[in-house]
């Protein structure tokens, strides 16, 4: 066996390296003529029946109204009844069918099943299902006293991506699964609501400044559109912004300067605030925010219910 790995340690780099370059050209050509052909013939959304986790607010808010322009059916979810009902009726003005707001605690396995089958129930059957639900922590882990209050965060990142990965090589092309990786898009997130260390949502405009500085922020109408069209077109994978698919290959190639930078960037010494930090100080320079962020991330008024 330590044979086998040895002459493996320094054969399958060598090989991985020669089959990249004879192999990629042909590959990306192809790539692109399947992306061109999935694009001309893209799915009809018109008569479609799309359920919407999430839909309150944010991305699952105006994926709602993306798939009511283009003619679907919806079934929506989330706590905030009040607002689901003004999401749902502005979806039918757009030009849903029709719209179904239900009240849905994703974290809860009967509201999921709940949701799935009130769409059975009035339409007979289910075409697209939209996981938008999603929540940030905002402390360090040396002051969260209970781990299981991230237990939200935990089950809404990394967790889920592995997960559909997963799924995807079980169902193959049976069920189409596309996987969305956001970079900051205009959202209640980027407004500062998070997740603090007592595991309570807060709205902290300091900290978000913190955690999330000088980069630009995505208007959420164009990532709607960008999410429903890659689900339309069968992509595996999208990246919004698409510039924000290049973090990937830094954090690859470069895994020790990212780290501190990191450090360096947002963390500050214990006997000073964490709105010291220097990614705060330099998003607070006049001007700045003007540049990069979208008016409505300014307020930190979000929907109450």
């Amino acid at each position: 066996m330590d044979l086998v790995n040895g002459f493996l340690n320094i054969l399958a780099p060598i090989l991985s390296i020669t089959i990249f370059f004879f192999f990629f050209p042909g590959y990306f050509c192809f790539k692109c003529v399947h992306y061109i052909w999935r694009s001309v013939f893209s799915e009809n959304l018109a008569g479609k029946v799309v359920v919407i986790a999430g839909a309150s607010s944010g991305m699952g808010e105006h994926l709602a109204y993306e798939y009511g322009k283009r003619g679907a059916f919806l079934v929506i979810g989330a706590r905030r009844e009040n607002a689901l009902r003004e999401v749902a009726e502005r979806a039918y003005f757009l030009g849903s069918p029709r719209a179904i707001p239900l009240r849905t605690d994703i974290s809860k396995v009967e509201d999921c099943r709940r949701l799935i089958q009130e769409a059975i129930y009035q339409f007979g059957r289910l075409d697209h299902l939209v996981m938008s639900a999603g929540v940030t922590p905002v402390s360090l882990f040396e002051d969260t006293f209970e781990v299981t209050n991230f237990a939200p965060a935990m089950a809404s990142k990394a967790a889920v991506v592995s997960f559909f990965e997963t799924l995807q090589i079980e169902f193959a092309s049976d069920i189409g699964i596309t996987i969305v990786t956001p970079g900051l898009i205009e959202s209640e997130m980027t407004k500062g609501k998070f997740l603090n260390k007592e595991g309570k949502m807060v709205v902290d405009q300091d900290m978000r400044d913190v955690v999330m500085s000088a980069v630009p922020i995505e208007v959420v109408v164009r990532l709607a559109k960008a999410v429903v069209d890659s689900a339309c077109r069968g992509d595996k994978y999208l990246t919004v912004p698409p510039w924000f698919r290049t973090t990937f290959f830094v954090k690859m190639l470069c895994p020790e300067a990212v780290d501190w930078f990191n450090r360096w960037f947002t963390i500050t010494e214990p006997e000073i605030p964490p709105t010291e930090a220097i990614s705060k100080k330099i998003i607070d320079l006049p001007g700045l925010k003007d540049l990069i962020w979208p008016d409505s991330v300014r307020s930190p008024k979000i929907k109450s219910n």
